[in-house]
């Protein structure tokens, strides 16, 4: 049996400010994960953490993969915005607890959409605690950011 992992990261430098993702993804017969990363000029750290996961996805659709997808994140707002809050967002028309309108409710519906058509586990991890992928991961938004600037980091995180 083939399984999928899905390793995500996202980042900003400002919160607005400019922002990275990426994501490493990676089967059981994998030698070399998949790795993508990408940019925004001005964005937040939610924005980036929920890009990453949606970029991640949509790699794993046009790979025409129906193995099971568990995706790692060391976000707890992907995590339970997706698995728990966004039930009750849909419910109230789009609108938190409070009445208000959710924030990133773009990313939200695209990846409600992205996870309605894999068969998605969700598994938090701890950033910045030797997780080999999810390190991998953040030294990419890193990077990414880095390029954009023209600068790169002496020390990645």
């Amino acid at each position: 049996m083939t399984y999928l992992h899905l390793y995500t990261d996202g980042g900003s430098h400002g919160n607005p400010g400019e922002g990275a993702w990426a994501f490493c993804l990676r089967n059981n017969d994998d030698h070399q994960p998949a790795r993508r990363s990408g940019y925004e000029r001005y964005t937040t750290n939610n924005r980036m953490e929920l890009r990453a996961v949606i970029e991640g996805l949509r790699h794993v659709i046009t790979l025409q993969a129906r193995d099971a997808v568990t995706v790692f994140t060391d976000s707890e707002y992907v995590r339970k915005g997706i698995t728990e809050w966004i039930i009750r967002w849909k419910n109230n028309g789009w609108k938190t607890s409070a009445k208000k309108p959710v924030k990133n409710a773009d990313l939200w519906r695209e990846l409600d959409s992205l996870n309605e058509q894999l068969p998605t586990t969700w598994q938090w991890v701890k950033g910045h605690a030797g997780n080999a992928l999810n390190e991998v991961c953040d030294q990419l938004v890193q990077e990414t950011i880095a390029d954009k600037r023209g600068v790169h980091p002496s020390v990645s995180g």
